[in-house]
């Protein structure tokens, strides 16, 4: 892919690429990190159009991709206001993932990811996500195995290792690299921490010197400030956004939420809701929105009970209502 066939820019974006994921440009320095539940179609597109420099998918079984689960299926559905997106599998075994990135490279994302960093035990008890971490080795000979396989770009998004005791993040990295991955990103934590301590910049800052390919770091930004600390502080090529960005793509665009008004947030709500009823369906998708739309009324003033009410409706225009009451987004 060339840059004159790369789509435009997102608002904000910068209009040349910033770095490279092997042959794919990426203009800008944010990215949306894979969130399961969140990161689907209409979220990503709107994180895109409002400055993410590239979107990722939720994390995808490989296992569940093989067998042809409707659910799986529907999350690789993706369009191409999305682009440059990764779609994110995840598994344990070599064959298993060798053959599901095979399937994925048939839906022509624009680079394949490989999930290292899931720190959920459902996950991790089968020894995929952050439990591949106790075996660089493998990690090395799995990056082999999916770069050769492919013809797109494989990248890997990687904690500090599997426990406090084994922060083994830089000989992972290596091993990644060695195998082919055309970017590493990094969630300064450990599997046991999953978010409950500091992310460590000076780790992320530690693998940026030590491989030759971009990295992305990913932890602790919380507000548009914290971006340009996490770039100073690491060295990083890019800055992945995930729990800030639930509930307010704003943040692509360099916006804290004191800088939206209820106005604003209520027809980017309205308009996402219909996204979700067009990709989901018109009841699926009223209660895939539910969770977003918890995470949009954050700070927001709602009368006593008003959200609990919200969360039962079951019909779009009733929570367009809602949404609609004048009471709602009233201070004092």
């Amino acid at each position: 892919m060339t840059v004159a066939e790369f789509s435009d820019p997102a608002p904000g974006a910068a209009a040349v690429p910033t770095f490279w994921v092997r042959d794919v440009p990426i203009c800008g320095e944010l990215a949306l990190a894979p969130m399961a539940g969140y990161t689907d179609k209409p979220y990503r597109s709107l994180c895109r159009r409002l400055g993410a420099a590239f979107v990722v998918t939720e994390l995808i079984s490989a296992d569940g991709l093989l067998h042809a689960s409707e659910r799986t299926r529907q999350m690789l559905a993706f369009g191409d206001d999305e682009r440059p997106l990764a779609i994110q599998l995840f598994g344990r075994d070599a064959a298993l993932l060798e053959a599901a990135a095979l399937e994925v490279e048939a839906f022509a994302p624009d680079f394949i990811d490989l999930n290292l960093g899931c720190s959920v035990p459902k996950v991790t008890k089968t020894g995929a996500g952050a439990g591949l971490l106790y075996d660089p080795a493998n990690v090395g000979r799995i990056m082999a195995r999916l770069t050769q396989a492919v013809k797109v770009p494989v990248t890997a998004k990687i904690r500090l290792g599997p426990e406090r005791e084994i922060l083994n993040y830089l000989e992972v990295a290596r091993a990644l690299e060695d195998n082919g991955a055309a970017l590493i990103t990094v969630h300064g934590r450990t599997r046991h921490q999953r978010y409950n301590e500091p992310a460590d910049w000076d780790a992320i800052a530690a693998v940026k010197q030590a491989v030759h390919i971009p990295v992305v770091g990913n932890g602790d930004v919380h507000v548009v400030a914290d971006i340009a600390r996490m770039k100073a502080h690491t060295g990083c090529d890019a800055v992945m956004i995930g729990r800030a960005a639930q509930g307010y793509p704003w943040f692509f665009a360099y916006r804290d939420r004191s800088d939206v008004s209820w106005e604003e947030r209520r027809e980017m709500m309205l308009e996402h809701l219909e996204m979700m009823v067009a990709h989901y369906g018109p009841r699926h998708g009223v209660i895939h929105f539910r969770k977003h739309v918890v995470r949009y009324l954050r700070g927001v003033p709602t009368p006593r009970g008003w959200q609990v009410h919200l969360l039962s409706l079951e019909r779009a225009d009733e929570v367009e209502a809602q949404l609609r009451d004048p009471q709602i987004g009233r201070s004092g």
